[in-house]
């Protein structure tokens, strides 16, 4: 064989080697986000599970302004609050 192929496999393999340790610790350092992912991947499908059962969420909401006006407008005030909150942080995030 020649001395430029072999260098080159030699070389390949040291590449290989060296992506497998960088490969390990990328999963040893990203294990740190798995509580944090866990958590968005629990919040994305309650989204979609409320998507899924509008109607089903619409009825509560009515049996709720009905049977407990005060209780719904104290509600409605606290979720126009959270979200006047969250577009001004949006605002103030680039």
């Amino acid at each position: 064989m020649k001395p430029e192929l072999v260098e080159l496999a030699l070389r390949k393999q040291r590449l290989q080697a060296r992506s497998a340790e960088q490969r390990d610790a990328l999963i040893h350092h990203a294990q740190a986000f798995t509580p944090v992912l866990r958590g968005v991947d629990r919040v994305v499908n309650g989204v979609l599970w409320a998507r899924d059962n509008a109607p089903i969420l619409s009825g509560l909401a009515i049996f709720v302004v009905v049977a407990r006006p005060r209780a719904a407008l104290r509600w409605v005030r606290r979720g126009w609050l959270g979200w006047q909150l969250l577009r001004r942080a949006r605002n103030l995030i680039p």
